[in-house]
């Protein structure tokens, strides 16, 4: 059976796993490391992040691929992050990944082989307006001649409906823990937002199971590869 949650199910099953004993900077380098593995991330890339937990997933993410040889660099629409983000954009630094302003209408994007979504998260609640939508807008013009990775959620998506009439254009999006619903659902109604979806275990326990389940003959009908879902999502990911 495959998971398939709603936002607030993942939010309250992650501050379970928490203050069970796991700590919020673990699971943020389990997410990364499940992004590195299973994204084929290759010449030059860019991770883009905003100011919530996926852009803390990003900067750890940038030093895990620094550790690997591949040196990204970081575009970023903030300048103020969460503790956890603070610390993984420290370590990012410490391994000389440049962290870039992004500024409308400068094609940053265009230079790279691959791009990295991790703008925005599971909270998006109707359009996306501002800055937000800017770089949203450029990753897409970018993206139809490279690699786009969304972490967790495309961009610009709501995470339980799968609305958004403004979201990053995915290769590959990586569900971290469990689908969202949004997720799925945009996958499954062929909104061009997602081309491939997979997941990554980080090890999360989901204890209330009032949400979605499908079985294995259900996954393959809705076009997901059985064995990518055998493969990909029974690992957790340790350093």
């Amino acid at each position: 059976m495959v998971d398939v949650i709603s936002v607030e199910n993942m939010r309250n099953s992650d501050a379970a796993a928490i203050n069970g004993g796991i700590p919020s900077l673990e699971l943020m380098r389990r997410a990364a490391q499940g992004i590195f593995d299973l994204s084929d991330l290759k010449g030059k890339t860019v991770i883009v992040v905003g100011s919530g937990n996926n852009g803390g997933d990003g900067f750890a993410l940038a030093s895990i691929m620094a550790d690997s040889g591949n040196i990204p660099d970081i575009v970023t629409v903030t300048d103020h992050y969460s503790p956890d983000s603070t610390y993984y954009m420290n370590e990012a630094v410490v391994r000389s990944v440049k962290i870039l302003p992004f500024r409308k209408g400068e094609g940053i994007f265009e230079q790279y082989d691959s791009i990295v979504d991790c703008l925005l998260g599971t909270g998006t609640k109707g359009d996306v307006r501002g800055v937000y939508k800017d770089v949203i807008e450029e990753i897409n013009t970018a993206g139809q001649s490279c690699y786009v990775v969304s972490a967790d959620i495309n961009s610009g998506l709501n995470g339980d409906t799968g609305e958004g009439s403004c979201a990053v254009k995915s290769d590959l999006t990586v569900s971290i823990g469990s689908h969202k619903r949004g997720v799925v659902l945009s996958y499954v109604s062929n909104a061009g937002f997602i081309s491939e979806l997979v997941a990554c275990d980080i090890g999360i326990r989901i204890d209330n199971r009032e949400d979605y389940f499908l079985s294995d003959g259900e996954w393959r009908e809705m076009g997901f590869p059985e064995e990518e879902r055998i493969h990909k999502e029974q690992a957790v990911y340790y350093r």
